[in-house]
C-alpha cells in the first residue's frame, strides 16, 4: 500500500464502541469512494488492540491501531484527556506516514461516503476546515472535534490538549485546539458541510444535513472570538464556551433538527 493521502483517525475505548461495526462499514463505504485515505483507531486500552485489529481486517480495511498513554494531574477524573491523548497520537501518527492531512472523526458517528472529497473541497484555500454535528449533551449543533480536516503544515504546529481545573469544570481539546489555531495564524473555515449520524446508543441518532449557517453562528464560530472566550474562561476556570454553545442553542432551537429513530 502506498502512502495515504489523508489519515482518517478516532480515538476510542470499549465504553464509547457501542456503533463499531457501523463505523467501520461506514469506513468501508469513505474507503471505497476514497482510496487515497487510511484509517487509524486510538485507543488507550491495551487489551482492546486485538479486537480492533480483528474488527479491522473483518471489514477488509486498510488501517492500523495505535496505543497511548493517558497522563492527567491527580485530581482530574473527565474522560477528555483520554480524548486529548488519543487525537494526539494520531497528530504524531499522521506525520509519521507522511500524509498530508489528518481528519478527525469520532467512532459514535458516521459520515456520509463522499466526505473525504467534500472536506478536501472545503479546505482550499484554508488550513483547516471543519463540519459541524448534532450534540446531544448541549443541545443543538456545533463544530467540535468530530469532523475536523488538518493539513500537514498546521498538524507541525500545533498538540492537541485539555484542561480539565480542580472544581471539575474542563475545556475540551477542540475548544483548546481553537485557541492554538488562533495563535498559529491557520486560516480556519467552518460550516455544516457534510451529512452526519451522531449515535447516542446502539439505534437511536441525531442527524444533519449541509445548511447554511447564519451570521451569528459565524460570528460566534469565529476563531478570534472562540480565542478570547477561550482565554477567558481559562483565567476564569470556567468553560464559557460551553455555556454560550447552549444559550445559542436554546435562541435557534426552531432550526434544530429532531431527533431520528
Amino acid at each position: 500500500m502506498g502512502r495515504p493521502e489523508v489519515i482518517v483517525g478516532a480515538p476510542l475505548c470499549r465504553r464509547t464502541a457501542f456503533v463499531l461495526d457501523k463505523f467501520l462499514s461506514n469506513q468501508q463505504e469513505i474507503q471505497q469512494a476514497y482510496p487515497a485515505c487510511s484509517l487509524v483507531l486510538a485507543t488507550d486500552e491495551p487489551d482492546f488492540v486485538a479486537e480492533l485489529k480483528k474488527q479491522i481486517n473483518l471489514h477488509r480495511l486498510k488501517g492500523e491501531v495505535i496505543t497511548y498513554e493517558t497522563v492527567k494531574p491527580e485530581y482530574a477524573k473527565s474522560r477528555v484527556w483520554s480524548i486529548a491523548w488519543g487525537r494526539e497520537a494520531m497528530r504524531q501518527y499522521t506525520l509519521s506516514q507522511g500524509a498530508e492531512y489528518l481528519l478527525c472523526f469520532d467512532s459514535d458517528m458516521v459520515y456520509e461516503p463522499s466526505v473525504i472529497s467534500i472536506m478536501k473541497e472545503k479546505i482550499q484555500g484554508f488550513d483547516v476546515v471543519s463540519s459541524g454535528y448534532q450534540l446531544p449533551r448541549y443541545g443543538g449543533w456545533g463544530c467540535g472535534g468530530g469532523c475536523v480536516l488538518i493539513n500537514r503544515e498546521t498538524l507541525n504546529k500545533i498538540t492537541f490538549r485539555c484542561y480539565e481545573f480542580k472544581s471539575g469544570r474542563r475545556l475540551s481539546e477542540d475548544a483548546v485546539l481553537d485557541m492554538d489555531l488562533f495563535r498559529c495564524r491557520a486560516r480556519v473555515k467552518k460550516g455544516i458541510f457534510a451529512s452526519i449520524k451522531h449515535y447516542v446508543n446502539s439505534q437511536e441518532y441525531y442527524g444533519i444535513d449541509p445548511q447554511p449557517m447564519g451570521w451569528f453562528r459565524k460570528l460566534t464560530n469565529s476563531l478570534l472570538v472562540r480565542y478570547m472566550i477561550i482565554r477567558i474562561g481559562i483565567l476564569v476556570k470556567y468553560n464559557i464556551a460551553g455555556h454560550l454553545h447552549i444559550l445559542l442553542n436554546r435562541r435557534t432551537r426552531h432550526s434544530i433538527p429532531d431527533k431520528l429513530p
